[in-house]
């Protein structure tokens, strides 16, 4: 019987565990061994696999419901001189083929650890999978979908909130290293009927300038008595820097200071207006609630599709997802070497000309990817 591992890198997302739903059906049909890394790549080193295929038809189908990952993820640093230790793990435990679900960065893992199985012939794939969508080559990645989702939502109910008192400049910081995109949905929070939309929205596509900021923010708060702002948690000022210091950096994870409790601070200081800052963080990515038909099937979908594509005898490849004019998903298998650490940013005109808000370029981008969950009515007769 052949064997195949999935290992899976960086962040969860809602629907990461979907596409394992896909790998592990796609795999008992195909009489595969399916095992997991126990916490991505350091469960490899440690030769330490869960087995994944024995699992009960409760267990598998609880997946699709199931938030983080069931097999753990790491952002473990590897080194070049590492690879051929994993390529001999990996002949020393008889694995056929190896799945990677993740970022940028698992992608270069990825794709390192392809090109040095080539001679073993084991075969190496990737799955994509970031709430950021800042893989390059796909249209959108799993997760993304899921997350905006959140986002609009969230950003969406505290728009109620404030217009039911509204004496705050409420700024929401959002995740987004060094891409825009799910800072952007927040601009799909409201119908076109209604007021709930965000009034400013800051990414880090766009230099920032704090002066501006403020003036942005009282200009508002004069003709509304309040202020919706939301805020990438990468914003970065002209000179390419974070706006506030760095809390914590080991290789390519990131940990940024508190962006929104700093700009809340200053409107405070410097306008002399009653902020506060909200934070979703994690749950932005954890909250099964804001999953999507379309994102869980499109995940699972790239699970199957790679266990049909190794079986092929494919390697070196990611699975993509792209769109029609239609906005209808279709999946082609792309080079690893062409999208690995490749950070595909919020394209210029989805940001509007004074850098504070989203063009209807990018609405209409992302809102027929998200026609399979209508927003609920929020009633005001105020």
């Amino acid at each position: 019987m052949q064997r195949l591992l999935v290992i899976h890198g960086g962040g969860p997302t809602a629907v990461l565990n979907s596409s394992l739903y896909g790998v592990i059906k796609a795999g008992q049909a195909q009489h595969l061994e399916v095992l997991g890394a126990r916490n991505g790549i350091a469960g490899l080193l440690g030769e330490d696999f869960i087995p994944l295929s024995e699992r009960s038809d409760v267990e598998i189908a609880a997946l699709l419901h199931s938030p983080g990952t069931a097999i753990g993820s790491s952002r473990t640093p590897l080194q070049q001189q590492d690879y051929p230790h994993l390529v001999k793990i990996l002949q020393q435990n008889q694995i056929d083929f190896v799945l990677m679900s993740g970022g940028n960065g698992t992608m270069t893992t990825a794709h390192k650890l392809a090109t040095a199985c080539r001679p073993t012939g084991i075969s190496v794939l990737g799955i994509p999978k970031t709430i950021d969508n800042d893989l390059g080559g796909i249209d959108h990645a799993p997760g993304f979908l899921s997350a905006a989702n959140y986002i609009r939502q969230t950003v969406r109910e505290i728009a109620a909130d404030v217009a039911s008192l509204p004496i705050h400049v409420c700024i929401i910081e959002l995740m987004g290293r060094n891409a825009g995109w799910l800072t952007a949905a927040a601009a799909l929070a409201a119908k076109p009927t209604e007021r709930l939309a965000p009034d400013l929205i800051y990414v880090p596509e766009h230099a920032f300038d704090e002066t501006q900021f403020l003036h942005d923010v009282q200009a508002v708060y004069a003709q509304k008595g309040s202020a919706i702002v939301v805020v990438a948690e990468g914003l970065k000022n002209a000179a390419g820097q974070s706006i506030v210091p760095t809390r914590f950096k080991a290789g390519r994870a990131v940990y940024f200071g508190e962006v929104g409790s700093y700009l809340a601070e200053q409107v405070t200081k410097q306008l002399g207006l009653k902020a506060r800052n909200e934070k979703p963080g994690l749950a932005g990515r954890a909250s099964i609630a804001a999953q999507t038909k379309r994102d869980r099937t499109e995940a699972i979908a790239a699970g199957r599709m790679a266990v049909a594509a190794v079986l092929d005898e494919q390697t070196d490849q990611l699975v993509g997802l792209l769109t029609d004019h239609n906005a209808k998903t279709h999946y082609e298998l792309l080079p690893l070497a062409a999208v690995a650490q490749q950070t595909r940013v919020l394209p210029a005109h989805y940001i509007n000309a004074a850098g504070n808000g989203i063009t209807t370029d990018y609405r209409n981008w992302l809102g027929p990817r998200l026609a399979d969950t209508p927003l609920p009515e929020i009633v005001n007769f105020n």
